[in-house]
């Protein structure tokens, strides 16, 4: 189904997944160091990476910035840090799941699919335009007035999430759960301080606004500047 790079420095684990996800159809390669496994990301192109946390060379944090600097390779991230806090510094830092440790090697299969699906999705309608703002989720490029923004991968996600739903009231508890992909909600204050760099990015403010509209006690739309 899929050719996986699996970066797991234990043996065991590395193993029993290995053949898990062989059992279900994917090809798989692994790695038990981050610099190896970078170097295979590099030079075999996989269709996903799942990446432990705990490698003994670099902290897998460290191979996920390395690795975002140079693909947009779609990476699972295992870790057994299962506070907030830290499951979003690494969805920030480019990751586009997590697993939390132990997990079965069901439970991962399930993961890299519904990954694997979403990046499919995003291919079919890849340009999203409300007004003067324009957005390519192909290219991950977006530009306002023809002038292009510097984004970064989460705020261009969050943006892109609210333009491709133009008008449409959506919930800090929603962007949490598809934007940051925070199963069960997480804290608000995240989600609010992203908006407000997008908004002083595309030249406004929550006390005036163009494109970016609070709904009291809803939510935030994006909407075509009057």
């Amino acid at each position: 189904m899929a050719n996986v790079l699996l970066v797991e420095d234990d043996t065991t684990i590395r193993t029993a997944l290995t053949r898990g996800l062989r059992d279900r159809g994917h090809a798989v390669s692994s790695s038990h160091t981050a610099l190896d496994g970078l170097r295979l990301a590099l030079a075999e192109r996989p269709d996903l990476v799942v990446l432990d946390l705990g490698l003994p060379d670099l902290d897998g944090a460290e191979m996920l910035r390395m690795l975002r600097a140079v693909s947009r390779v779609p990476v699972i991230v295992a870790t057994a840090r299962d506070d907030e806090a830290e499951v979003v510094r690494l969805l920030d830092a480019g990751a586009d799941d997590y697993v939390v440790k132990p997990f079965s090697a069901a439970q991962l299969d399930a993961r890299v699919r519904a990954v694997l699906r979403r990046m499919a999705e995003s291919r079919t309608d890849s340009s999203v335009s409300i007004g003067d703002l324009r957005l390519d989720l192909r290219s991950r490029e977006a530009a306002l007035d023809g002038t292009p923004l510097d984004l970064t991968p989460r705020e261009f996600d969050l943006l892109y999430y609210l333009a491709s739903r133009p008008g449409e009231v959506v919930t800090k508890r929603e962007l949490l759960t598809e934007v940051w992909l925070v199963p069960y909600g997480g804290a608000d204050k995240t989600v609010d301080v992203h908006l407000s760099w997008l908004r002083r990015k595309l030249g406004e403010s929550a006390q005036n606004p163009r494109y970016i509209q609070t709904v009291r006690g809803v939510g935030v739309k994006l909407v075509e500047p009057s």
